[in-house]
């Protein structure tokens, strides 16, 4: 029986959103961490390992990750299901029902974060850099002022900015649906539908996901700009 648009991409909307945040939450504060660590022991061995570990995840296409990972974590060794958001019998005690969700969607999330983690790393490392090497980080380690002080207080929020601009992109695209990655891995969400919409030539719905694509876009841009005045205020001045 045939749904108005709006009622398809409302039904599927839900699971890219939990898939778009559980991965950027993750990509976002490994990268961070990654990255800060990383700039902060310039030539060293764990700054070559995590650069290198970052270049080979930015060069694999996305989908021969996930069916790699499909391969190791779910044929082979059988920890994890195969694909969907929930298993075909699903279970009728409530935190085994979200334990289960979870399961689905560790694959999907990682595969995502194969993606993303590197170009965060890459971009918070030069930033530390960057800003290391600015007079008022010098003045201040001048005056005295604690390693870890100088910082977290001047260096990384100013090397932060352009990771600011990474993310809003990134959050953008994705919760226009990782066509990509849902298909890999069956999950029913908005990329789904626009695969399948695609395959059907369903116009109506490949032009309301466009839409979709459109509008997250816009919004991501907004709250990237929000930002950009929180962690530098001098924005907001000008």
């Amino acid at each position: 029986y045939r749904k108005p648009v709006l009622t398809l991409i409302a039904e599927r909307m839900p699971l890219t959103l939990l898939l778009m945040v559980v991965q950027l939450a993750v990509a976002v504060a490994g990268g961070i961490m990654l990255g800060a660590f990383s700039g902060q022991r310039t030539n060293s061995r764990v700054d070559s390992f995590i650069q290198f570990s970052s270049l080979v995840l930015l060069s694999m296409p996305i989908f021969w990750l996930g069916e790699i990972l499909l391969l190791v974590f779910s044929l082979y060794l059988g920890w994890l299901p195969v694909s969907g958001f929930i298993s075909s019998i699903p279970p009728i005690n409530p935190f085994a029902y979200v334990v289960d969700i979870l399961k689905h969607l560790v694959l999907p999330a990682f595969t995502l974060m194969g993606g993303t983690i590197p170009m965060i790393v890459r971009l918070t490392r030069s930033g530390v850099l960057e800003v290391s090497a600015r007079g008022f980080v010098t003045t201040a380690r001048s005056k005295g002022v604690k390693e870890r002080t100088v910082f977290l207080r001047h260096v990384l929020p100013n090397a932060l900015l352009p990771v600011v601009t990474l993310i809003g992109m990134q959050a953008g695209y994705l919760l226009a649906g990782a066509t990509l990655t849902e298909t890999v891995f069956a999950w029913p969400g908005l990329g789904r539908l626009t695969f399948e919409a695609v395959m059907a030539l369903d116009y109506p719905v490949i032009m309301g996901t466009f839409l979709v694509v459109s509008l997250s876009v816009i919004i991501a841009n907004l709250v990237t700009d929000i930002c950009y005045g929180i962690l530098d205020p001098r924005i907001r001045y000008e």
